[in-house]
């Protein structure tokens, strides 16, 4: 056994996962150029390494819990393109205006049939909630009642939804509570559908950066948004709000957290799935929020999104077929590791999932808790 091999199966028996075991969750390599590939590279080599063929996990979401269960992306060094991603997100603000519409035409463009085969019948592409559910779509039409009632929502009310995808959110609100809603997306083809899905109701979708926004809302929602906005701009984010909500009014925050306060995203995700995006940490939010807001309720339910992305993941794979010709075997290779490799950081802690209810400074209305 040469020492790439040796090392990176020791790391890998530290989490209980065997090189070319016979138990679901262990990895089976098909390349040995893996093994070096993979210490020289981390997570970006990692990921790239299975889109190419390089090796595969019977359970991969598993794998990928117990690996990150145990920090062993810790033990492997970064490579210099790694480098260079932390040298710019650091020195450059990557999410500034003049690259809003970025992640839109990369990843929320690049087709409404992947989407619509994934996701449920309401196109949600966030965490359900499943305290009661026992399917997708009912996991998801809960989590939307979730969120009308935690900003009490009333008929009439003017809601601004901030990063609407294809109109969920904004058509349950109109539909079941009267809301009038003003969605904005940056994506062209979320914009389009979902103003087709939200025909004959008070619901406006904009094609819009929030930085453009300058209107007073009743409430404010985002649903799965501020992972895109970037530690540089939480602060203006947070005064964007504010200025749009009126005395009296509520802000709901839906977001992916991580554990830690980072400044550099994850390089396989910045370069296939998610560019120039980040988590933000729990510090980062409360720091940007800092005499603007009240925190109100901080509900954490991050062990609801392992369940909905092995249901998106389950979707996809049905329905591959139909969709196959126009995306290519490299791509569902690389559709699932993103899928499987975020339940898997979810089961192992490794990301949160937060809903938290803001107020505006100097709201007397004393708030209560809502829980479904």
């Amino acid at each position: 056994m040469d020492a790439a091999k040796r090392i990176a199966a020791g790391l890998m028996e530290t989490a209980d996962v065997r090189i070319n075991g016979d138990r679901p969750w262990d990895i089976r390599v098909h390349n040995e150029g893996f093994y070096g590939r993979v210490l020289a590279g981390g997570s970006l080599a990692l990921g790239e390494s299975y889109m190419d063929g390089w090796w595969d996990s019977e359970v991969l979401d598993e794998m990928m819990a117990r690996i990150l269960s145990h920090n062993l992306q810790t033990h492997v060094r970064s490579s210099p393109s790694i480098l260079l991603l932390g040298l710019k997100a650091v020195l450059l603000n990557l999410q500034r205006k003049s690259r809003a519409f970025n992640i839109g035409r990369r990843h929320y463009d690049l087709g409404n049939d992947l989407y619509s085969l994934m996701l449920d019948k309401g196109m949600n592409y966030s965490c359900g909630y499943w305290k009661r559910a026992d399917n997708l779509d009912a996991a998801q039409e809960d989590k939307l009642e979730l969120v009308c009632r935690k900003i009490g929502l009333e008929r009439g009310m003017r809601v601004l939804d901030i990063g609407c995808g294809w109109g969920g959110f904004a058509r349950h609100a109109a539909e079941r509570h009267g809301a009038e809603v003003v969605g904005i997306t940056v994506s062209r083809e979320q914009a389009e559908l979902a103003r087709e899905r939200c025909t004959g109701l008070p619901v406006q979708i904009r094609l819009q950066d929030y930085r453009d926004v300058n209107e007073r809302f009743d409430r404010v929602v985002s649903i799965g948004m501020i992972e895109h906005v970037g530690y540089k701009n939480y602060r203006r984010y947070m005064e964007i709000v504010a200025k749009c909500l009126g005395s009296d009014g509520l802000f709901l925050l839906h977001t992916i957290g991580g554990n830690l306060s980072g400044r550099v995203p994850d390089p396989w995700s910045d370069k296939y799935i998610f560019p120039d995006s980040l988590l933000p940490s729990a510090r980062q939010l409360t720091a940007a929020a800092e005499g603007l807001f009240i925190t109100e309720d901080w509900h954490s339910f991050g062990h609801y999104y392992d369940p909905t992305l092995l249901a998106w993941h389950r979707n996809f794979t049905a329905g591959w077929d139909t969709i196959k010709g126009r995306y290519g075997e490299r791509f569902f290779r690389m559709w699932k590791f993103y899928l499987l490799s975020s339940a898997g950081s979810f089961r192992a802690r490794h990301i949160q999932l937060w809903q938290i209810v803001f107020s505006p400074l100097g709201r007397s209305r004393v708030y209560e808790s809502v829980r479904l």
